[in-house]
Formats: structure tokens, C-alpha cells, sequence
């Protein structure tokens, strides 16, 4: 208790002006892709708007990460999509009821430590692939427009990046925002507007309860959903949370945020939103804009709602141009260009394994799957590295009758093949000796091939020692070898 509340003063209000002035922007940039991820899912605007509300300030006391973003995504959306279609808006709002319980469970199990097998290439490939989706999101915005869209957008860019030349006191995106925004009304210009996406509500978020049956049924309807939601949210809300670990060199509580995100869904489903989780761009401008504590994310939630009832027909008139020139700042910004530098002086298999994941999320649209693949392809390159740094070497008596055989490296699924293939089986000999002093024997495959080769040398007449094996060695064998183990060495012979 000593320690905590010193450090929760400084996540509320140690940066109080900057804070609020990045939830500001935040909260503009939230209102039209909130809509735009509603009408992906299928439902009402609202859906998606008070689904950004509600997760965003709760998020902020209950998540691990200050400063981080969380409301509804596509990510989540396009989930939801099927479940909209075939069984209507109540059984969304269960889903997501559903997905909070069980990224609460993830939490208390501790699972957001598999973030650690997660590889710097992956975290790149994800990185680059999703500024690239966030660009390739603004294409729509800019096909088929007349030419004062795009001059609107390159002055919006220019104010983003020329403002700050100026001053930094206010953020340069929330400039861009207000300064299109005046121009577009006083000029009266034709322009697409946030309006124009959809309507605003009018009215609070009420407390309900989703009318569908409760039974059997409906958990089996709802459940593959929530688990997909609920895997997809934490995946994204974890790496976004450990790339704003890195930009504000700054630790968060991985288990924390999974319970947090958790919490924020099941209570969101309540009141009539959907499912959502963190947003690396909207947490990328937050952190560009200043925000750095909770008060930024409890900021951008409260702005939000204040802005879609008090100031709804204000806000309908920002041109997406504005937003588009943000969201093109987000991805320029997010991008990490020394990645393409650093491509043939990397590793080929660290650059293959940051493709793939560019590839495959780009062309799947799916984070969860790209990240997959990349850990996977990352856990195949480990595995066939480590399998080449492994040797067996002998050494035969003076007398011919004894040889011994010295292992070197790490002995496992990978590298079983050749342990066995190292061994003279038809050399008459009485004694053999396996010193595995400098070697580690790792799993079930090792242990299949040791009693292998163990037992073959006896089938041969010789006496066998194995030698030199370390606690955590002997731990395995002792529990999974077969051949101290009568007739091991029969079955054998007769297999």
C-alpha cells in the first residue's frame, strides 16, 4: 500500500495537461472508426460508439498498462460478424460478456506471459503489417473523391508536421482536426464528414441484461466466439501493450491487463456495447500527443460520450480528411522503416520469419493468425539452429575393447535423428561408455533415443555406461527411459 498509492497519483495526475489534451484527440479519432467497425459487425453505430466509452474509462483503472487505448476494433468485429448475421444483436452483447469472463480467467492463470515466446521479428512483422492495414483503411476514404479531399489531407499532414516546429504545448493532430474542421464550414466545401458515416446517439448507455435463452444451447451457439474474441483481443492488446513499453520506456503488467481487458468487455456487454481490446494506432497517437497515464485513456472515454451528446452536430461536421491525415501519421509513424534497411544484414531467418508475418496478416486481415505464423516459423528456425550446434565425438582404449562416446550440445526432438545415426552399432566392443557431461537431454524424443541406442549396444553383447548427466537430465530419464526396465531389451529383439 506504501508504494501504491504514490504510484497511482502518478499515473492519474502526473501528467494532467498533456493527458487530457491527448485524450482529446484520441477520443476525435475514435468517433469515426468506432462507427466504421460497427457497421463491419453488422450493427447499429451506437453499438460501436458506446463500446469505445465504456471500455476506454474502464480500461483505465482496471488494465496494466497507463496510456494504452482500448475500444472497440476491427479486430474483434469482423469475429462478430457471423454471429450477427445468423442470431442478432443479443447474442453479440452475450458473446462479449462471455469473452470478458475468459480473459479474466486468462489473467488469473497467468497466461500473459506467453507474450515472452513472442520474437523481436514477429513484434516487427506486426508492427509493420498493421501500419500497413491502417493505411490501406484510408484507401476508401481516398478513391473517387474530388481533388480539394486530397488537398485537405495534405494539409492536414502538413499542420501534423509543421505545427510542432511551432510549438509542442498543443497536439499537432488536434490542430489538423480543428483548423480542416473551421475551413471546411467556412468555406462551405463539399466534403465527406464524420456525419456522414452514421448517427450519433443521443441518449446514455442504460444497464441490460442480453435477452437470450440460458441454457445448454446458447453457451455452445455463443463459446466458439467469445473464445476467438477473447484469444484476438488479448493477443492484440498484449503486443500493443509492449510496443508502448518501448516507446515510453516504461513496464506494464501483462496478467493485469489481461484481467483489465476482461473486465471492460463483460461489464461492455452490459450496456448494449461490443466487444473491443487495445488499438495500437489510437494508442501510437496518444503517446505522440503526450498522453502517458491513465488519465489520458479515462480522458478519451468521457470526451468521447461528452462530444457524441452534447456536441454531436459539431462533431458530424469533421471532414474524415482530417482523421485520414492522422491515421496516415499513425502508419508513417508506426512503420518501422529500419526494418527494410536491416533486411540483409539481419538473420535470413529473422527477416524471413518478420516477412511471413507482414504477409500473412496483410492478406489474411487477421493479427491472431500473423502472429501465429510468425512464433511458429520462429520456433522451427530456433529448433534447426540449436540441432546444429550438436556433435558426437569418440574415442576407442588402447586394448579395442571399451569406447567412449562424448555428447555435446542439446539433445531434443530435433537433433534425436542424429544422436542415434552417431553410434557404431555392429563394432565388436565389451564395453561403451555415453558421457552426456557437456549435453542436455530435453524431452521425450531424446529419452526414446538414448533407450535406443542403449538397448542396441546391449543387443550387441556390449555393457553400456551412461555418465555425466545433470539433475535436470537424470530427472527425465529416471522417469521416462525403458531400458533398466525388465525386458526392455526382449522387446527389442523380438520388435
Amino acid at each position: 500500500m506504501q508504494d501504491f498509492l504514490p504510484r497511482m497519483r502518478a499515473e492519474w495526475f502526473g501528467n494532467i495537461r498533456g493527458d487530457i489534451l491527448a485524450g482529446l484527440v484520441v477520443a476525435l479519432a475514435l468517433i469515426p472508426e468506432a462507427i466504421a467497425f460497427s457497421i463491419i459487425a453488422g450493427v447499429d453505430p451506437k453499438v460501436g460508439l458506446y463500446a469505445s466509452f465504456s471500455i476506454a474509462v474502464l480500461i483505465a483503472f482496471v488494465g496494466g498498462r497507463p496510456g494504452m487505448i482500448s475500444a472497440a476494433t476491427a479486430a474483434t468485429a469482423v469475429l462478430m460478424v457471423t454471429l450477427v448475421r445468423d442470431h442478432g444483436l443479443q447474442y453479440l452483447l452475450a458473446a462479449t460478456v462471455l469473452a470478458g469472463l475468459l480473459q479474466i480467467a486468462a489473467g488469473f492463470l497467468k497466461l500473459g506471459y506467453v507474450m515472452r515466446f513472442v520474437s523481436k521479428s514477429v513484434m516487427t512483422g506486426f508492427v509493420n503489417a498493421l501500419a500497413i492495414l491502417i493505411f490501406m483503411a484510408q484507401l476508401p476514404e481516398l478513391t473517387n473523391v474530388s481533388w480539394l479531399t486530397y488537398a485537405m489531407v495534405a494539409g492536414g499532414l502538413a499542420i501534423i508536421y509543421l505545427f510542432p516546429r511551432i510549438t509542442k504545448a498543443i497536439p499537432s493532430p488536434l490542430v489538423c482536426i480543428v483548423v480542416l474542421t473551421a475551413l471546411s464550414m467556412f468555406l462551405g466545401m463539399d466534403l465527406r464528414t464524420v456525419g456522414d458515416m452514421g448517427a450519433l446517439p443521443d441518449t446514455l448507455p442504460i444497464f441490460l441484461i442480453p435477452q437470450i435463452p440460458l441454457n445448454l444451447e446458447t453457451l455452445m451457439i455463443i463459446l466458439p466466439y467469445s473464445a476467438a474474441v477473447a484469444v484476438v483481443g488479448l493477443l492484440e492488446s498484449l503486443m500493443t501493450a509492449q510496443i508502448v513499453d518501448e516507446l515510453t520506456d516504461t513496464k506494464s503488467n501483462r496478467n493485469q491487463e489481461c484481467i483489465g481487458q476482461g473486465i471492460a468487455n463483460t461489464a461492455t456487454g452490459f450496456i448494449g456495447g461490443m466487444a473491443g481490446c487495445a488499438m495500437i494506432g489510437q494508442s501510437i497517437i496518444n503517446v505522440k500527443s503526450g498522453g502517458r497515464g491513465r488519465l489520458s485513456t479515462f480522458s478519451a472515454g468521457v470526451i468521447l460520450l461528452f462530444m457524441i451528446l452534447v456536441l454531436g452536430d459539431l462533431v458530424s461536421q469533421i471532414p474524415m480528411a482530417a482523421l485520414v491525415a492522422i491515421m496516415i501519421m499513425v502508419s508513417i509513424g508506426t512503420f518501422s522503416w529500419s526494418s527494410v534497411k536491416t533486411l540483409v544484414t539481419h538473420p535470413r531467418s529473422s527477416s524471413i520469419v518478420m516477412l511471413a508475418t507482414v504477409i500473412t496478416v496483410v492478406y489474411t486481415h487477421n493479427l491472431a493468425t500473423g502472429v501465429l505464423v510468425g512464433v511458429l516459423l520462429s520456433a522451427v528456425f530456433f529448433a534447426w539452429k540449436i540441432s546444429q550446434i550438436f556433435r558426437i565425438s569418440s574415442s576407442l582404449s588402447a586394448d579395442g575393447r571399451e569406447r567412449t562416446y562424448t555428447v555435446e550440445g542439446q539433445v531434443f526432438f530435433a537433433s534425436a535423428e542424429d544422436f542415434t545415426d552417431a553410434f557404431d552399432f555392429k563394432e565388436a566392443l565389451e564395453k561403451v561408455t555415453i558421457d552426456v557431461t557437456h549435453a542436455h537431454i530435453w524431452d521425450i524424443s531424446s529419452v526414446q533415443a538414448l533407450d535406443m541406442v542403449i538397448l542396441k549396444f546391449r543387443r550387441e553383447g556390449a555393457e553400456v555406461n551412461l555418465v555425466g548427466m545433470n539433475e535436470a537430465s537424470e530427472t527425465i530419464v529416471d522417469r521416462l527411459a525403458i531400458h533398466d526396465k525388465p525386458g526392455a531389451l526382449e522387446r527389442l529383439m523380438g520388435h
